[in-house]
């Protein structure tokens, strides 16, 4: 055994080893207080690469969730008017129906003409000023692409459309005229196919809410398994860096006190002196 006094070797080595554990205690204390496992590239330079991609998407489904969510909105206020205007198109027939009989004479067709001219004037109203914001709805053909996924594709846009308006014109409605029993009788055939062009409409809609409807559930499922990829990646299992922190807090009170008795080996040398 040779005793060195300039290079404790014992010393030298123990005091690395407690530097290691103490650099090994500060990233267990940063992850438990982060909740992270990777805080720093050098961490896992894959793993943050794919966890900040991952957090893009997951961040952007969430975006395209609150699309499809007014995307509904959009498409209740369009029912909403639609549904007015196949009330009063079912008014219109109950008039035409009344002024089409002979037991009605000249006056009762002039009121029922009135009340039919008031009506239309209603549709038009009601289809030009149901809007979403500044867009009109129901004034002409509704086109609308609602953006419900992350990428620029088809496969995450969803366009709606409507095959035509509901104004009194767009109906066919624009010429009715009560005041005689045939002009009645050629609105009731008028107003039956007015009924089946909103009914088309009404269709239209329908089918886009319930589509609308399942691509915001899919979404919300889309957003839920990206989260717990990006969490099985990220973040850190706080049980097992716990385990790691008890295991270097005690190496590191094992470490220190080793370095004191390695400090301690040079003053042996000091009894060959006497």
């Amino acid at each position: 055994m040779s005793l060195r006094i300039n290079t404790n070797v014992a010393a030298l080595q123990t005091h690395r080893q407690l530097v290691d554990t103490d650099n090994r205690l500060s990233v267990s204390l940063e992850r438990l207080s982060s909740g992270y496992r990777i805080n720093h590239a050098k961490d896992d330079v894959s793993g943050l690469a794919i966890s900040n991609k991952l957090n893009m998407e997951i961040k952007s489904l969430g975006m395209a969730q609150q699309n499809a969510s007014q995307a509904q909105s959009v498409l209740q206020v369009a029912e909403g008017g639609t549904n007015q205007i196949e009330a009063i198109t079912e008014r219109l027939k109950e008039l035409a129906t009344s002024a089409a009989s002979d037991n009605t004479d000249a006056a009762g067709r002039s009121n029922l003409n009135g009340e039919a001219t008031s009506l239309l004037a209603e549709i038009d109203r009601i289809a030009n000023s149901t809007k979403y914001g500044d867009t009109a709805l129901l004034s002409g053909v509704m086109s609308f692409t609602f953006q419900i996924g992350y990428t620029n594709s088809s496969n995450d846009q969803i366009n709606i459309s409507t095959t035509s308006g509901l104004t009194a014109a767009s109906l066919g409605l624009s010429g009715l005229n009560l005041t005689s029993t045939a002009g009645a009788q050629s609105a009731l055939t008028s107003i039956e196919n007015s009924l089946t062009s909103i009914n088309v409409v009404t269709g239209q809609i329908g089918a886009a809410q319930s589509r609308l409807e399942f691509a915001s559930a899919n979404l919300a499922i889309s957003v839920e398994n990206l989260s717990a990829s990006q969490s099985a990646i990220r973040d850190v299992d706080m049980a097992g860096e716990m385990t790691n922190l008890t295991k270097n807090q005690i190496l590191l009170q094992a470490g220190t006190a080793m370095l004191a008795q390695a400090n301690m080996i040079p003053q042996t040398i000091l009894s060959l002196l006497k």
